[in-house]
């Protein structure tokens, strides 16, 4: 396994693997017995980052969500994990009401909505303090100081360490983080967007979201992330939801363009050449890019957690990368 620094705070920074695992469906479509074997084989390879959120799964079943973290805590108390796996979550977008949804009845970003979510939280994974903690989705009908407020006052608490965001527009993440700045308090440092080798359009809406760029890592949250190097990058559904490799798994809509075709050739000339999977082209072409990206990986089983861990030691050739950069 390899590992990246999160985190400028020598306080609050983390060393973690530079492949997170998702546990979004633990607990949910994907069983208690089959998680905690994924989670055992995930730490075995020497993985110390994973990723959940409060609202995870609530669709599953019409609730309100906290069924991963719940898991996660169990898998933790049942094998003894301490501070050396690093457990990210999210809050904001919990549904208020089982059988609701994020968009109209979310929990928001109240700094009341922070702190009891946040709360719920530690109870649920058995923590004291939330390694890292992500502003789910945007809440524009609260002030965004007292957001920014809300997640410092847990920070100086010490019941968060890091602090992250996702799914906003990027003036708004820039805009939290002058606020953070301007009073002296701890901003998001770690971005997470849905983040792939193939580009979608961004003149489509992107799921919920009516501008594309909120939940894609665009150009624009590129070039952020150029310019504040000391910025993370953690990448969702980096393999599209298996549409790279499998034949029933089509692209989203978004990804239908002259521009697919073109980089799926190089994906597989590369695949070819390393004998590979396309799968592991796409998450060593992220982990070893110029920008600093942990690839935030799903599995519902060992075996396809197996595929992604061989990415890690998947080294390209400075002409493979740059024939992967340059396919447009």
């Amino acid at each position: 396994m390899k590992y990246r620094t999160i985190g400028t705070d020598p306080a609050t920074r983390r060393e973690v693997s530079v492949l997170a695992l998702g546990a979004m469906l633990f607990g949910t479509l994907t069983d208690e017995k089959t998680s905690f074997a994924v989670l055992d084989r995930y730490v075995e390879a020497g993985g110390t980052f994973i990723d959940t959120s409060d609202n995870y799964a609530f669709w599953a079943d019409g609730s309100r969500g906290g069924q991963s973290e719940a898991l996660l805590g169990r898998w933790r108390r049942s094998r003894g994990i301490g501070d050396e796996t690093v457990i990210a979550t999210k809050l904001g977008a919990a549904p208020l009401a089982p059988g609701t949804g994020y968009l109209d009845n979310a929990e928001g970003l109240s700094a009341k909505a922070i702190r009891e979510a946040a709360e719920r939280s530690r109870e649920r994974l058995g923590v004291d303090k939330l390694d890292l903690l992500y502003a789910h989705i945007e809440d524009r009908a609260v002030p965004l100081r007292e957001t920014v407020e809300g997640f410092a006052e847990l920070v100086a608490e010490g019941t968060v360490g890091l602090l992250g965001v996702s799914n906003h527009a990027m003036w708004r993440v820039e805009r939290a983080r002058a606020v953070a700045a301007a009073g002296g308090l701890p901003g998001y440092e770690v971005l997470q967007y849905q983040h792939s080798h193939l580009r979608p359009r961004y003149d489509m809406p992107y799921g919920q979201f009516e501008d594309g760029s909120l939940g894609h890592a665009g150009p624009e949250l590129l070039s952020y992330l150029r310019a504040e190097p000391d910025l993370t990058l953690v990448a969702y559904s980096p393999l599209l939801g298996g549409a790279y490799a499998r034949a029933d798994k089509p692209l989203p809509s978004d990804y239908d363009h002259p521009g697919t075709p073109v980089r799926l050739a190089v994906l597989r000339d590369v695949a070819r050449e390393t004998g590979a999977t396309v799968n592991q082209v796409v998450l060593a072409w992220q982990i070893g890019g110029p920008f600093p990206i942990l690839p935030l990986v799903g599995a519902s089983s060992v075996a396809q957690l197996e595929e992604t861990l061989a990415a890690v030691d998947l080294d390209l050739t400075e002409d493979q990368r740059a024939r992967l950069d340059a396919a447009c």
